[in-house]
């Protein structure tokens, strides 16, 4: 029996400032390789190359990664500002309306960081550049030397920094079993309007949306704004959310 295939969208990046690359952290591979069992494949975030049916006539479920790139502020109807970019405009042209066909085809679909992101803004809703300039909230960015340099220390970036409670019996807090987690912090961009399709599931201590669901998805629809797919081999939190994502993929496959 052939194993389940799991679609890993690209980012853009420049390559030695010359070549175009789209690439994927490997660390989302071995997430999906090591814990729900399935084949990562990964796909171009570029509508010129990746055809979003064939896709979905191809993989049991998508994977939607961060990414360096900021959403473009245009899909909310707001003015892009220089001072938050890189955007990468090619892989939302792909990821928007990619959500959209997995929930209304009952395709598993998980979204991380940006993923996460973009399932907010597939379904209406709008994203704030900098959550840490809102009154009241945390700096949510990776640790960095007093020098400004990111850390180099991989345990430390993607250690444990604050705690997300959880909706009580909401789809997460009966998948984890618990109501109180503690994540990962990578990001400056987050949610500011919620998606009228989405279901806030998870919220930081500062207020920031950090777990959420698309309402009316018949299918596995979750996406969460920690970095998941660091650590879910060792992590029992991470690992739920991967295993509850493969039993989903799985389902979907051998369905019938």
């Amino acid at each position: 029996m052939s194993r389940p295939v799991i679609g890993v969208i690209g980012n853009t990046h420049s390559v030695e400032n010359r070549f175009s690359a789209q690439l994927v952290g490997e660390q989302n591979l071995r997430a999906i390789a090591d814990v729900t069992g399935a084949l990562p494949l990964m796909f171009a975030g570029n509508p010129n190359i990746t055809d979003i049916p064939t896709l979905l006539d191809t993989v049991d479920g998508i994977l939607l990664t961060g990414g360096r790139a900021n959403v473009h502020p245009s899909h909310f109807n707001t003015e892009p500002h220089a001072r938050h970019e890189p955007y990468d405009q090619n892989r939302d042209a792909v990821a928007l309306p990619l959500i959209s066909a997995c929930v209304a085809a009952g395709i598993p679909v998980f979204g991380i960081c940006r993923g996460f992101q973009e399932m907010n803004v597939a379904a209406g809703g709008s994203l704030h550049p900098e959550i840490r300039e809102l009154p009241g909230r945390m700096n949510h960015r990776m640790p960095r030397l007093e020098n400004g340099e990111i850390h180099p220390d991989l345990t430390v970036v993607f250690a444990d920094r604050h705690d997300v409670r959880l909706t009580p019996d909401g789809t997460f807090a009966r998948l984890l079993g618990r109501e109180m987690i503690r994540v990962n912090s990578l990001h400056g961009q987050g949610i500011d309007e919620l998606g009228n399709r989405i279901i806030v599931e998870g919220v930081a201590e500062d207020g920031t949306i950090e777990a959420i669901r698309f309402k009316e998805a018949e299918g596995f629809a979750l996406g969460v704004q920690w970095h998941a797919e660091y650590d879910p081999q060792i992590n029992p939190i991470n690992r739920a959310l991967f295993e509850a994502f493969g039993e989903a993929v799985r389902a979907r496959k051998y369905a019938g």
